[in-house]
């Protein structure tokens, strides 16, 4: 099988190609998992974060890639969830031990043996992957596979941001950053809080245009002041500098939702922050760690309801690298999905 393999870490602005066409063994599926055929498969910030040491893999080769849509060319032994030929996602939750406290109680994005889609274990940029019939989700009918595959991070973890915001329709909401996450969290809100504002930040004006174009009442550059406190605020970005700016622009009360695994730079930009100004009228800094199977089912079936439908740009699987040095340097819109043949 073809895959773009990471054999060692690298920064992508030395290196622009930090991922390599191999040809590989087409993995065999275990007892309780089955072989996924990829027909497509997004990618996200979070491979940045692999590459240049911030997430790093658990070893090397390893094949990235968390938002997988393809489908089921076979079955190991002990299956009995799935059949060959059914369409299947993937996302970044890729196994929990299912017996400590936190999974025991629901929240097996906090176990310890959590293990990553494309970190810990080969993902999807690859012809084929294997992994747990448990951790496989049916894929809604809606959505073509390229559509599809945003939603299994992108839309799951955004979800789950959102949640976590406590936002009561009629609220004002901000976004901090508007790529493939913030994207789709726009489009949700419009659906489920019609009463509810929102305020984007993004350093780009094509970004910005983007916003307002999905129907956010205000976009300005990440330094700029809305024109209203706003309760909760959601940061999708890379840096240190835009959670001090969101502080800023929160109201009393209100909730700052961090949903970034990793920080970039150092953490000189915190040395602006202002204890009167940023942090008290009792805000909340909340982050957002990893996700469950639950979120992606919940979401899958909210978005299938509501017909969401990312913007995407679409990429061979050969265009790998492409891709992932146009997020490096900001150039997004919606985002961004490999076909794979």
């Amino acid at each position: 099988m073809k895959a773009m393999v990471l054999n060692r870490l690298c920064n992508l602005k030395d290196n622009q190609t930090p991922l390599e066409l191999m040809e590989l063994p087409v993995p065999v599926p275990g007892d309780g998992e089955i072989l996924l055929k990829v027909s497509a498969c997004g990618v996200c910030h979070t491979e940045l974060d692999e590459i240049e040491g911030r997430t790093p893999p658990r070893q090397f080769p390893m094949i990235p890639g968390h938002q997988v849509v393809g489908r089921v060319a076979a079955v190991g032994s002990k299956v009995s969830a799935v059949k060959t030929g059914d369409r299947v996602g993937v996302a970044w939750i890729y196994a929990a031990c299912g017996i400590c406290k936190f999974c025991l109680a629901g929240n097996e994005n906090l176990c310890p043996a959590f293990e990553a889609t494309g970190r810990d274990a080969n993902g999807g940029y690859a012809q084929y992957m294997t992994v747990a019939e448990s951790f496989a989700y049916a894929i809604p009918s809606v959505f073509s596979d390229i559509q599809a595959a945003p939603l299994l991070c992108a839309g799951a973890i955004g979800y789950r941001s959102l949640r976590l915001t406590n936002l009561k329709d009629g609220q004002r909401l901000g976004l901090t950053g508007f790529g493939a996450s913030a994207h789709l969290v726009l489009k949700m809100v419009k659906h489920r809080y019609p009463d509810t504002e929102v305020y984007v930040f993004a350093r780009s004006a094509e970004e910005r245009a983007f916003a307002l174009e999905l129907g956010a009442v205000w976009a300005g550059d990440t330094t700029e002041a809305a024109p209203y406190k706003l309760d909760s605020i959601i940061d999708t970005t890379p840096a240190w500098e835009p959670i001090v700016e969101a502080l800023a622009n929160l109201e009393s009360g209100g909730r700052l939702v961090i949903n970034a695994i990793r920080k970039e730079g150092d953490l000189h930009s915190l040395l602006k922050l202002d204890y009167p100004l940023h942090l008290w009228q009792e805000k909340e800094i909340k982050s957002v760690a990893n996700i469950t199977r639950s979120d992606v089912k919940e979401f899958l079936s909210l978005a299938a309801d509501m017909a969401l439908k990312p913007e995407v740009q679409v990429f061979a699987l050969e265009q790998a690298n492409e891709a992932l040095c146009e997020l490096k340097t900001g150039k997004i819109r919606g985002a961004k999905v490999l076909k794979i043949d």
